[in-house]
């Protein structure tokens, strides 16, 4: 019996155990939050495991004891983004920031802050700005100093500047700050500024598709150098990790390791694996779910095999099909470990058995 089989196996029988009990319990008695994978996915990992959170995700029960069981660590989603933070009259609100910062202290786990300079977002306060009264360099230091600094002592990390390569790997995306400050000049300067707001905090760059686009992730490599040539004190390095469930065995593992030559801290920022956004659109939906699975362990191992002082984080952008961004994309996406109602799909066994060296790491599934 193959290792794929041996695990499917074993979570027929947990999950059949668990219906059989439930059933014995009558009809007024609840199900539980899932069945147990065999080992939560934080306690299969020697490193931090994370996830991304909203503020609304604090206000549900389910949500909070299912991010409570599995992860150590927690992402704002988007509500410490400078969309969020930044008021089009240049004031600024952490009421959210600060309630998901709170709930991360309350419950012993990490805290992880994205994002200070993003291409995509052109705030009004910066477009409409009156340099006769402040210069657009002054606000741009404002605003990173006073971010940065509230949650000096918080933080384990920034996504200082993300998503700043092109596409087509053909250097590097056009941005308001680029326009404005320099198109290399702005990310030595956001990373200088956010360095003295916290100097423990540790400070990442941070960018997508780098597994699947080869042009592009040269071009990330490229900037990389040029940053810590440059002197930049970049902490980090982030690779997003929005995979899709037909991308080929081994492209994460090969991503990974050619990131680890730099000997930064690695961080695994926003895991998921779509069903949707595959090229074998009319694969059948059980073989692209093994996809998934394979892809969820291959990563998991991967990451687990860097160099200890390497392994940063490895986080999930959404713990649940229903949280995830990429439902807006397509309903039908089931992205994440967990179903909608929080229960372990195989994709979350073979995640933790990939955390753990488990079975997964003994027989790798391939599509």
């Amino acid at each position: 019996m193959s290792g794929l089989s041996r695990g499917l196996s074993r979570r027929l029988v947990l999950g059949s155990a668990v219906a059989l009990a439930a059933c014995e319990g009558g009809a007024k008695s609840q199900p539980a939050l899932a069945p147990p994978l065999l080992k939560s996915l934080k306690d299969s990992a020697a490193f931090p495991v994370g996830t991304c959170v909203q503020v609304s995700h604090l206000d549900q029960p389910l949500w909070v004891q299912l991010a409570r069981a599995q992860c150590s660590q927690l992402t704002p989603e988007w509500e410490m983004k400078m969309e969020y933070i930044l008021q089009p009259d240049g004031t600024y609100r952490f009421d959210r920031p600060d309630r998901i910062a709170a709930f991360a202290k309350a419950n012993g786990q990490r805290l992880y802050c994205t994002t200070l300079v993003w291409y995509a977002q052109k705030p009004d306060a910066f477009v409409n700005l009156d340099e006769s009264r402040v210069s657009f360099a002054s606000a741009f230091d404002n605003y990173i100093t006073t971010v940065v600094g509230r949650y000096r002592g918080q933080a384990v990390g920034w996504d200082v500047v993300n998503e700043a390569v092109a596409e087509d790997g053909e250097g590097w995306r056009q941005s308001l700050w680029a326009d404005k400050l320099g198109d290399f000049d702005h990310m030595r300067r956001a990373f200088d500024l956010a360095k003295a707001a916290d100097p423990e905090a540790v400070l990442f760059i941070n960018d997508y598709n780098l597994e699947s686009l080869p042009k592009k992730f040269d071009t990330f490599q490229r900037l990389v150098e040029r940053l810590l040539k440059a002197g930049a004190p970049v902490g980090g390095l982030g690779c997003q990790s929005h995979l899709a469930a037909d991308l080929p065995g081994g492209a994460m593992t090969r991503t990974l390791q050619a990131l680890a030559r730099f000997g930064l801290p690695i961080h695994v920022s926003e895991l998921d694996v779509s069903l949707s956004r595959v090229e074998r659109r009319f694969a059948p939906r059980a073989e692209l779910e093994r996809g998934q699975a394979a892809l969820y362990a291959e990563t998991a191992e991967a990451f687990a095999g860097l160099p200890e002082a390497q392994r940063f984080a490895l986080t999930l952008w959404g713990l649940r099909d229903k949280d995830s961004w990429l439902r807006g994309e397509n309903a039908a996406d089931a992205p994440a470990p967990f179903n909608d109602d929080g229960w372990p799909k195989e994709a979350a066994h073979a995640l933790a058995d990939g955390l753990s060296g488990g079975l997964y790491g003994n027989a790798k599934p391939r599509r």
